[in-house]
């Protein structure tokens, strides 16, 4: 398990693009027979990659989370992000997810196994009471899109976990995934800060030699980083959480803190943005 350390505003105006990567930048967390993962100190939120690659693979425990086993004092979102179903086995009942089905863990379980020839992307936040396990199958949840061509931000917005009617109920963590239609490439424009919550972005189905500009930082004193497919982005709750991409692309995006309240933003007027 990787660690990461927060910085300040100010610290981060002043990094390098080698820092700022390597502060706010996960890369690599799917590897064939692995499970990768990765602490913030930003809300205590634990990123990681599952990619079981025929084998099946048992969620261990680490000793930078404290406790005897990972979900004694933790909750966990699971997202399947390829075509390919998999299967979670919680304290043996089997779930099998499909193509962008989610599946929630509350605190207690002891005894989580990932198995198929998929990638679960996976975020964890500390957890004060329990929560029964649950599903929640993309093909189920019926938005509209929202956005339009015109300013290139078309796109669908699936939430999964959060406190509203036909959400799966958790503790802090919140976690949605957004799908960009063809032609559209803006994500989170006009943008927000929410200094209550850290939000942690995985950015996939980036096509083949195509990228996402994250931008992130203070409203006034931007910053930005290069990201590909399956890249993840850290963002502290002072920063903004926007991108361009030069295709159309996926990103999952998750949320910790002191509300699950999806609503719950500042609001930055594009005229305003340095």
């Amino acid at each position: 398990m990787k660690l990461h350390y927060s910085a300040s505003p100010d610290t981060t105006n002043s990094m390098t693009t080698e820092q700022l990567r390597d502060t706010y930048l996960i890369q690599g967390i799917f590897q064939p027979g692995q499970i990768i993962a990765h602490y913030t100190d930003l809300d205590r939120m634990v990123v990681v990659g599952v990619q079981p690659a025929g084998a099946p693979l048992k969620l261990g425990n680490y000793k930078e989370i404290g406790s005897s086993y990972f979900l004694e004092r933790r909750e966990i979102g699971i997202l399947n992000i390829t075509a390919t179903p998999g299967t979670v086995t919680v304290g043996g009942n089997k779930y099998e997810l499909g193509h962008l089905d989610c599946l929630y863990i509350g605190l207690g379980e002891q005894d989580v196994t990932f198995s198929g020839d998929t990638q679960f992307y996976c975020i964890s936040t500390p957890a004060h009471m329990k929560h029964p396990t649950a599903v929640l199958r993309g093909e189920d949840i019926k938005t509209p899109p929202i956005g339009d061509p015109v300013n290139a931000n078309k796109r669908v917005i699936r939430r999964y976990i959060h406190q509203l009617e036909g959400g799966i109920k958790s503790c802090q963590l919140v976690m949605g995934c957004t799908t960009l239609e063809t032609g559209s490439v803006w994500n989170t424009m006009p943008s927000h800060v929410h200094s209550r919550r850290t939000e942690v972005y995985l950015y996939f189905d980036v096509p083949q030699d195509q990228m996402v500009v994250h931008l992130m930082g203070e409203p006034n004193r931007t910053r930005n980083i290069m990201v590909q497919d399956r890249d993840v982005v850290l963002s502290p709750g002072w920063s903004i959480h926007s991108g361009c991409g030069t295709a159309a692309y996926r990103f999952v995006w998750a949320m910790g803190g002191d509300n699950q309240k999806f609503e719950d933003m500042d609001a930055v007027e594009i005229k305003d943005m340095r």
